[in-house]
C-alpha cells in the first residue's frame, strides 16, 4: 500500500456549550500521499468541517488527526500554525487574495510569515508558478483587478509557495463558470501529477469527483461511501 500521508482516529465535533452539536461523528479515514480525494455531501454534511480540522485549522472535540506521523493534538495553537504553514496549501471558494497588495505580492504572503524578507530565490519561484498557472502577466496588477478565474488561479500559486506536501481545496471551482472550473480543475490534476502533492477537495460537482482518484460521500457528520476509481492509491 501507498505511504498514508494523512491519518485520522475516531474525528468527532461538536459544536455549542450548554447545548452541544455533533456535526462529526467517530470518523476515520486514511489518505495516502499523493492521493486526489474529492468530498461530496450536501451543505451541512460536515465535509467543511472535516477539511478545516484535516487542515488544522480547527480542532476535533475527541480523536486524533495525524500527519505525516504528527498528531496535531501535540501541538499548541503556535506549533499548530507552524506546521500548517509549512506542511499544508489552502485553495478556498472565496480567494482571500488581498485587495491593496499585488498579484505577486499575495503569492509570496505565506512564506512572508515566518521569514524575515523575501530573497531572490523565493520570489524567483512565486514568478515560476504565476507563470505555470498561466497569470505570469497579471503579477503587478492588484488583486482585485483580475478576473475571478485570475483570482483563483493566483490562489493556487499563492498555496504552492511553500511547497506544501498537502493541499486541502474548499470549493475551489464553487464561484466559476463551466470554462473556468475546467481550467481550475484540469491545472489542479496537473499539480497533482507533477509535485506528487496530497489533495483533499471539497465539491457538490460529482463530475469533477469521477475524474479523481477517490471521492468519499458525507451526510450528517458520517462517510456513507468511500470509493477508489484509481487504484495507484491502494497499491
Amino acid at each position: 500500500m501507498a505511504d498514508v500521508l494523512i491519518r485520522t482516529a475516531g474525528i468527532t465535533k461538536d459544536y455549542g456549550n450548554k447545548v452541544k452539536t455533533r456535526v462529526l461523528f467517530g470518523i476515520d479515514l486514511e489518505f495516502c500521499a499523493g492521493e486526489f480525494t474529492v468530498m461530496l455531501g450536501a451543505s451541512g454534511s460536515g465535509k467543511s468541517t472535516l477539511l478545516n480540522i484535516l487542515g488544522a485549522l480547527d480542532r476535533s472535540t475527541e480523536g486524533d488527526v495525524f500527519v505525516n506521523n504528527t498528531n496535531l493534538n501535540s501541538l499548541d495553537d503556535d506549533g499548530l500554525a507552524l506546521f500548517r504553514n509549512q506542511t499544508m496549501g489552502f485553495i478556498f471558494q472565496s480567494h482571500f487574495l488581498l485587495p491593496q497588495f499585488t498579484v505577486l505580492e499575495n503569492v509570496l504572503i505565506p512564506h512572508m510569515i515566518y521569514a524575515d524578507r523575501v530573497n531572490p530565490t523565493i520570489e524567483k519561484r512565486a514568478l515560476e508558478l504565476l507563470d505555470m498557472v498561466g497569470i505570469s502577466h497579471r503579477r503587478d496588477n492588484r488583486a482585485n483587478a483580475i478576473s475571478g478565474g485570475e483570482q483563483q488561479r493566483a490562489a493556487i500559486a499563492r498555496a504552492l509557495i511553500n511547497r506544501p506536501r498537502i493541499i486541502l481545496a474548499d470549493e475551489p471551482t464553487g464561484n466559476l463558470d463551466t470554462a473556468n472550473t475546467e481550467k481550475v480543475f484540469s491545472l489542479l490534476q496537473s499539480i497533482n501529477r507533477e509535485f506528487k502533492t496530497t489533495f483533499i477537495m471539497v465539491t457538490h460537482n460529482s463530475e469533477l469527483a469521477q475524474r479523481s482518484d477517490r471521492y468519499l460521500v458525507m451526510s450528517d457528520g458520517r462517510i456513507l461511501e468511500d470509493k477508489y476509481l484509481n487504484v495507484k492509491c491502494l497499491e
